[in-house]
């Protein structure tokens, strides 16, 4: 498979959508417009231009899986979320790609989420664009999200999950579209069997979820286009 012409369905879900955040602008404005809210922490000072750069920075991370991408993530952080889950969400949610969050988390992120994104919050993973897994909390597995369907496989869900860091996990070897001869990467943190669930997802291709890695101000993404072993 030729790297230069494959595109993953996240690659084509963000290219498809510019400004992901921009249709969630008016929504928040109303909001505050309609009632206070207090300790509220704030978005990007510059939502445009910082939500462009994050989205080139996620671009990056999909078209070189493995490759652990700085984010530029200078926004309110509420507590649950990294830097980079803060960023990323602000950048790629909107009024039309509904998240899903962990049950027992803070109420501090939904009110953000709600507040800045206006993405509606859902019960399973299975119904959501994108599935947020912050530190500490357990990931739904893979094939209790929405793989897509063979006509619309784009129709999927991205994982976005928070990792203790980029070393300390079993060392895996990654190969695949993006990746010129094979890269290593040992994520900390991951759940048990989470590469067994990843096997399972890449052999579902061009159906299947794909992963954004995240580690406080950093982004390393996992299309299903990759294949990963021990």
């Amino acid at each position: 498979m030729n790297p230069a012409v494959t595109q993953t369905t996240s690659q084509r879900y963000l290219e498809s959508n510019p400004q992901p955040s921009a249709q969630a602008q008016p929504l928040a404005r109303t909001a505050r417009a309609a009632a206070p809210v207090t300790n509220l922490l704030p978005g990007f000072a510059d939502p445009g231009v910082q939500a462009q750069a994050v989205f080139r920075v996620a671009l990056q991370a999909m078209a070189e899986p493995g490759q652990p991408q700085a984010l530029a993530a200078d926004c309110g952080v509420p507590k649950g979320l990294s830097p980079a889950l803060a960023a990323l969400l602000l950048t790629l949610a909107d009024v039309d790609t509904p998240v899903w969050l962990p049950a027992g988390m803070d109420g501090a992120a939904a009110a953000f989420l709600r507040f800045h994104c206006g993405c509606p919050l859902v019960d399973t993973p299975a119904q959501a664009t994108f599935v947020v897994v912050p530190a500490g909390h357990a990931a739904p597995d893979l094939a209790d999200c929405n793989g897509g369907d063979p006509a619309y496989p784009d129709r999927s869900t991205t994982l976005l999950i928070e990792v203790a860091g980029w070393q300390g996990g079993a060392t895996l070897r990654l190969t695949g579209p993006g990746i010129a001869d094979e890269r290593m990467l040992a994520p900390a943190g991951l759940p048990a069997d989470f590469w067994r669930q990843w096997a399972v997802n890449h052999r579902r291709f061009p159906q299947g979820v794909d992963v954004l890695l995240t580690h406080d101000r950093a982004v390393c993404g996992l299309p299903r286009t990759t294949r990963v072993e021990a």
